[in-house]
């Protein structure tokens, strides 16, 4: 066997072996080595990690809060102009029906006067002849050479036959140099012929103080438009915009062709600032809204914890145990952000279910339960029952006493409502004007008809007055109606069919009382 050859003992660099002990301490400095850096490798990697999904909730959260925002605009838009396109149609047919130079001016204009007082956006109705000259107003008096010929709504009317509303682009008010919006429409004479045009504008000045009461970053943007692309009322305001085009623009051009609704990050043609905008289309109208959030909005405080998070790392090459305090802090810092960003997010969707003049749900929340409580009722082999109410003469009620006491009649009758109702599955919801829709899972057509009954006990005890009304005091009607899904194929439209018939039937045999029936499959 050969000797030991102390040549083959390690040595250290001058040639001397290492003893056991030195060896240890070398492999014990390549592990630590080796450990601190799998750990920077580890934190590196889940930090990487962190921030990537970071960004991709930053994006979220601003790809949610726009769509709502496009959402609350275009819904705002759209219930301006209906009120007044509404109003121009019922207008249009009295004065057509008696032809503009048989219309009775002093009613006429008495009758404008009223919807202006009413309707908050409204800047004026006025009526113009073939010729352009101004027959009546809601406004005081007519200046002098009141003429609208050169307006382009005007020449529009003129030579086109369509009866529909038009809604033109922001003009300055003659009467008021107010920037105003032009909902227009032709008038015909019996034979066909143009009569002229009648004219509802909307304030500008309405829209702007809207979107100012959203909250998004300085450089965030609201906007409307029409369908063209031309600028109607942008946020922030300013006037130079107005009319502008925005047919250029990214949105126009590759996403509203495809889709009338959406999110796209792009940058903006007016001031060339990059926003994640989520648009959308009016269904009734040749309207266009977006809602943009700057960039630097959801991505300055996702750099930012970036930037730190980088600090960190950097400390951890000098101290893990430094690292780990910071690292704990920065995690409960997250926690927080994100637990008021999902807050923040459920106090919107709470907003755009709720009806802010009853406190009830609104007609959107109902459409989203209705369908889901037949569903669980099909499933689970049960009854769901709808009962819809209408205050009766509550048209007399507004006129008599106004319309800021009519708020507070629907409020009493919503709180009426919401007494009786005792389960929390039972919803209550503002259809619509002074109408209420009570949503009932899990009852039959007599358990709803007992719960219409106390309600309507529950409003006369109230004994509001009403002294257009018969009975003197505020009674309400309602239609009850019931169905078992499992049994008999039914939809959420039938049920509200079926709903508002049965109130029909119940105004119709006399008021203050309920009328119930069974929703039928096909209606």
């Amino acid at each position: 066997m050969p000797g030991r050859n102390p040549t083959n003992a390690t040595s250290d660099t001058s040639g001397e072996p290492l003893s056991p002990r030195s060896g240890r301490s070398t492999a014990l400095f390549r592990l630590t080595v080796t450990f601190i850096v799998l750990v920077i490798f580890t934190f590196t990697s889940v930090e990487g990690w962190r921030a990537w999904r970071d960004y991709q909730q930053a994006f979220a959260s601003a790809r949610d809060s726009a769509t709502n925002l496009a959402r609350a605009t275009a819904q705002h838009a759209e219930d301006a102009i209906r009120q007044v396109d509404v109003l121009t149609d019922a207008l249009a047919e009295r004065v057509q029906g008696d032809g503009l130079e048989n219309m009775n001016v002093p009613r006429i204009h008495t009758l404008m006067q009223q919807q202006a007082r009413i309707m908050p956006q409204l800047h004026g109705l006025f009526i113009y002849d073939a010729t352009g000259q101004w027959v009546v107003t809601d406004k005081t008096g007519t200046p002098e050479a009141a003429n609208n010929a050169d307006r382009d709504y005007f020449n529009y009317h003129r030579t086109h036959t369509d009866p529909n509303v038009r809604i033109s682009d922001v003009v300055r008010s003659r009467s008021t140099d107010e920037y105003i919006l032009p909902i227009s429409r032709r008038l015909n004479n019996p034979d066909g012929s143009f009569a002229g045009v009648l004219l509802g504008t909307i304030r500008v000045s309405y829209f702007v103080d809207y979107y100012g009461d959203f909250k998004i970053d300085d450089r965030g943007a609201l906007v409307l438009a029409l369908r063209n692309g031309r600028i109607l009322v942008r946020r922030p305001f300013l006037a130079q915009v107005l009319g502008k085009s925005l047919e250029d623009s990214e949105i126009f051009k590759r996403y509203l062709p495809v889709a009338d609704e959406g999110v796209a990050e792009v940058k903006a043609v007016v001031d060339d600032t990059y926003r994640l905008y989520a648009y959308r289309a009016l269904s009734s109208y040749p309207l266009v809204v977006e809602a943009g959030l700057s960039r630097e909005s959801y991505i300055g405080p996702w750099r930012r914890d970036l930037f730190k998070t980088g600090l960190v790392l950097l400390v951890l090459i000098a101290g893990l145990t430094g690292f780990g305090i910071i690292v704990l802090r920065q995690l409960r810092e997250r926690i927080a952000i994100e637990e008021e960003l999902r807050q923040a997010h459920q106090a919107m969707r709470d907003m755009a279910l709720t009806d802010s003049l009853s406190g009830l749900g609104n007609r959107r929340r109902l459409d989203m339960s209705l369908g889901d409580e037949i569903g669980r009722a099909r499933r689970q082999r049960s009854w769901v029952a709808l009962i819809m109410l209408d205050v009766d003469y509550f048209k007399r009620y507004n006129d008599r006493y106004g319309h800021a006491a009519g708020d507070r009649c629907l409020r009493q009758v919503a709180d009426a409502i919401v007494q009786v109702l005792k389960r929390p599955t039972d919803l209550a919801v503002r259809y619509g004007g002074e109408e209420f829709t009570v949503l009932l899972p899990g009852t039959d057509l007599d358990g709803a008809s007992v719960v219409a009954e106390a309600i309507l006990q529950t409003l006369r005890d109230l004994d509001i007055e009403h002294l257009d009304h018969p009975a003197g005091h505020v009674t309400v009607s309602a239609g009850v109606t019931a169905a078992q899904p499992a049994v008999e194929w039914v939809t959420a439209a039938q049920m509200l069919i079926t709903a508002d018939a049965c109130l029909y039937t119940a105004k119709h045999k006399g008021r203050d009382r309920w009328h119930a029936c069974a929703t039928q499959s096909g209606m």
